[in-house]
């Protein structure tokens, strides 16, 4: 889960190309299109318009060429990835592994009411990023922070906030049908902690009973303990209000842009460079093909061979992502020149 918790938009440009330090511990391989099952049938057009919509932000000299063709092609989007990249494997020694986020709604008030009384807070300016400050115990139980109006909203749901916050990003549903659009706002510093992970420690739930609907509801059920558990999560993300992002787009990703359901992926980008078009064959019980981009990281996303794919919005594309749990292969589409200047041809 979660990841659009990412890089500030200043350490983006240098990675337009991966870290060279990763990439010399790790097994590389030039592949050609014709090893991509299902390349052919792919819908290039899709993904050509979400490497288009960042790819101004990668502030590189093999990178600039191909952003300013791309911004001008009038050809197949197909042939365009073709003429311009080659793929390459890049791996690590760990298994591929795919899992899926999205961007939550929940029900909530821009005033505070019986119904709506939990606060959706913005980012105190005592708190610095890196450093560890106001437990969630103390910002939900003892209100240290109430009062000092950076309530941006009012929830129903301390279970939904906390998922919300896992996520990073979301929106919160008015009553009027409109939403206000929320994005990362930085963080209180301590350490995320499970909650599915301490409910099967507790031995409540077994690990394949755990999920977002069976947390809620255990928690509804139990509210003393409920409260205990969430307070378990001593991490506390906070928000701001993300004023002029149209309804019809996705959340901001590590890239500031606007991501695309089913054409993000998070990335490491120790590995895989930020904004770089990525193939990927995921297994499972629904296996699929397609090419996406990287536009996104999250903390948990860490190996050469690891992806979270962005699924969409609301709570249908919330339960889908959650079943996502998936090997698989990551192939990243680099630059010919680069390409060859990390595997030189025989």
């Amino acid at each position: 889960m979660g990841r659009l918790v990412g890089l500030a938009l200043a350490g983006l440009v240098a990675l337009a190309g991966p870290v060279r330090a990763a990439l010399d511990e790790a097994e590389v391989s030039l592949l050609s299109f014709s090893d991509l099952p299902g390349w052919e049938q792919d819908d290039h057009g899709a993904a050509f318009n979400a490497f288009l919509h960042t790819c101004e932000l990668l502030d590189d000299p093999q990178w600039d060429p191909i952003c300013a063709v791309g911004f001008d092609f009038t050809g197949l989007p197909r042939d365009f990835f073709e003429l311009f990249f080659r793929p390459v494997m890049i791996e690590d020694g760990q298994p591929g592994l795919f899992t899926a986020y999205y961007e939550p709604e929940i029900r909530g008030s821009e005033r505070r009411s019986g119904r709506f009384d939990i606060p959706v807070y913005a980012r105190p300016p005592e708190i610095a990023a890196g450093t560890a400050n106001y437990t969630r115990r103390e910002i939900e139980e003892e209100g240290v922070l109430s009062g000092r109006g950076l309530e941006i909203a009012w929830v129903e749901d301390p279970v939904e906030l906390q998922f919300l916050q896992i996520q990073g990003s979301g929106r919160i549903r008015l009553s009027d049908g409109s939403s206000i659009r929320l994005g990362f706002g930085g963080h209180n510093g301590h350490s995320f902690r499970s909650l599915g992970d301490e409910l099967v420690r507790r031995g409540i739930y077994s690990i394949h009973q755990v999920s977002a609907e069976v947390i809620k509801n255990w928690v509804a059920r139990n509210p003393v303990e409920g409260r205990d558990l969430l307070s378990h999560n001593t991490s506390y993300v906070f928000f701001t209000e993300l004023e002029h992002l149209p309804p019809t787009s996705g959340p901001i990703g590590a890239m500031a842009r606007s991501i695309s359901a089913g054409r993000t992926i998070a990335v490491d980008p120790e590995y895989t460079p930020l904004g770089a078009p990525v193939w990927i064959d995921k297994g499972g019980a629904e296996p699929f093909s397609r090419l996406m981009v990287a536009q996104d990281t999250g903390s948990r996303i860490k190996g050469a061979q690891r992806a979270d794919i962005f699924w969409g919005t609301g709570d249908d594309a919330g339960k889908e992502a959650g079943r996502i749990k998936d090997p698989g292969r990551l192939v990243v589409l680099l630059p010919i020149q680069r390409a060859y200047s990390l595997v030189p041809e025989d």
